[in-house]
């Protein structure tokens, strides 16, 4: 057994997940569009106890950007969505797989974000940034029109770059893709119109 050999047996649930995810995220290469972050993978010490909620402030993401944070070792995005993305969920039905997100929705989509946004609050996406096909971490790809790997009507979403899997603005899958599901929606609230509370839903 050579010395680069590593036993996955061996890796945890979530260490996997991230290499998984590092290994697709890094094949994407030169070919990912940069997009404004506001931070990345920042857990508190809360975060990484075992199943702990995260809090996030909302404050600091302007129209048009996401966050990510760490909760139960998944990346979590929180996108502030512009008016002119949530107009555009709007007609796209005939294209997604699960528009109504009806599949697996005890997993997937909780009751208060089985809607066309996919939120509590239209502005703000909530969603684990996995690929439901085979843990890839996608791509932002919020500029909309013609680009490599995405249709010339392209309206903004994410591209998972493994294996082509597309995602609106709500992370809702196209048909037609490796991608099975929607991506997850983790259980969530507002404590505040500035807090976000990840993890717990108990007032949602």
């Amino acid at each position: 057994m050579s010395a680069t050999h590593v036993d996955t047996q061996a890796v945890d649930s979530s260490k996997r997940t991230w290499i998984i995810a590092s290994t697709c995220a890094g094949a994407a290469g030169a070919a990912a569009v940069a997009v404004p972050f506001v931070s990345t993978f920042q857990p508190s010490e809360r975060a990484k106890a075992a199943g702990a909620a995260v809090e996030v402030d909302l404050g600091d993401i302007k129209p048009g950007e996401k966050k990510t944070v760490e909760w139960r070792g998944k990346p979590v995005w929180i996108v502030r969505r512009t008016a002119e993305q949530l107009a555009a969920l709007k007609g796209l039905s005939g294209a997604l797989a699960d528009p109504d997100s009806k599949r697996k929705p005890s997993e997937l989509t909780p009751a208060y974000a089985r809607n066309e946004g996919r939120s509590i609050k239209p502005e703000f996406f909530v969603a684990v940034g996995i690929c439901t096909h085979l843990g890839c971490s996608p791509s932002d790809k919020f500029q909309t029109g013609a680009q490599a790997s995405l249709p010339d009507d392209w309206k903004g979403g994410f591209l998972c770059p493994c294996h082509g899997s597309t995602f609106d603005m709500a992370g809702r899958v196209f048909k037609n893709k490796p991608a099975p599901d929607n991506l997850e929606v983790p259980p969530h609230m507002y404590l505040s119109d500035s807090k976000l509370l990840i993890g717990e839903d108990k007032k949602a």
